[in-house]
């Protein structure tokens, strides 16, 4: 198995999620990166980037890294789907937070060398627009996190992949009275351990293939927090909330068992737990 570089800190969990599922599919097909050039018509040092989270890979090259490993292409280009969402809103908060740059005002200083005193009508334009930008960035950047904080995002296309398998997580579901969707309080899991066909369940998910990471939370979160448990790794609550905890206990389990250790629990990380 390659030994991958650590990815950016800073980068978003759904893209992470992406980049870490490549990454194992190039890992487990075998090839060099230089084969994988070969088979997708990307070059080496695309794939490079790709994997290394320092570029977002296209969709295409997604679909031809699947076809040159026999992969189904779906849940590939799910992921991608999310994580370029993430990738743009990332750009746009990054934009919003950079200081108002002086190149937008430097070909009129410069024109008016040339031609004499700058107008004050197109000053007065150049700066309303650059404001009305600034502003339109900087709401949009207040929104996303206001959403992010109050835990529910209808729009955010990742919310299928957070609750696997078309179960609906008991703290986000319609069907749910007013005031049992106004409370705060965290809802309830039992682990209840068995042992079925050489593998463990703690009968809240059958899952064996979700990809989980910090922040998302369902019955899978709550299913692996009681394999965890069961392990001998202490998750924190078993509230079904993938947090700072559970993602120390996922990485314990990955070292321990061998696999990448980058806390986020995939097919090996399911298989490790259940076995």
């Amino acid at each position: 198995m390659s030994r991958w570089a650590a990815l950016p800190a800073e980068l978003d969990p759904r893209v992470r999620q992406l980049v870490v599922r490549l990454r194992r599919l190039k890992d487990h097909s075998g090839l060099s990166l230089r084969q994988l050039a070969a088979r997708t018509g990307y070059s080496q040092k695309s794939w490079e980037r790709y994997l290394g989270g320092r570029s977002l890979p296209p969709r295409e090259a997604v679909e031809a890294l699947a076809r040159a490993v026999d992969e189904e292409p779906t849940r590939l280009l799910a992921l991608h789907e999310v994580a370029a969402e993430a990738w743009r809103n990332g750009r746009r908060e990054a934009a919003a937070g950079e200081p108002e740059r002086e190149p937008l005002v430097a070909p009129e200083s410069l024109s008016a060398e040339a031609t004499g005193p700058r107008s004050p009508g197109r000053s007065l334009r150049v700066a309303l627009v650059a404001g009305a930008v600034a502003l339109v960035l900087a709401l949009s950047t207040a929104v996303l996190l206001a959403v992010r904080l109050s835990g529910g995002d209808p729009a955010q296309p990742a919310s299928p992949l957070v609750a696997t398998g078309g179960q609906s997580s008991p703290a986000v579901s319609e069907s749910m009275p007013p005031s049992a969707s106004a409370s705060p309080s965290v809802p309830a899991y039992t682990c209840r351990p068995e042992r079925v066909d050489g593998q463990w369940y703690a009968g809240l998910s059958r899952t064996r293939d979700a990809i989980l990471a910090n922040g998302h939370a369902g019955p899978e979160v709550a299913e692996a927090q009681c394999l965890l448990r069961r392990a001998g790794f202490s998750p924190g609550a078993v509230d079904g909330i993938f947090g700072p905890v559970t993602e120390r206990a996922v990485r314990q389990v990955q070292r321990r068992a061998g696999l990448v250790v980058d806390g986020i629990i995939g097919p090996h990380t399911w298989k490790a737990l259940r076995g």
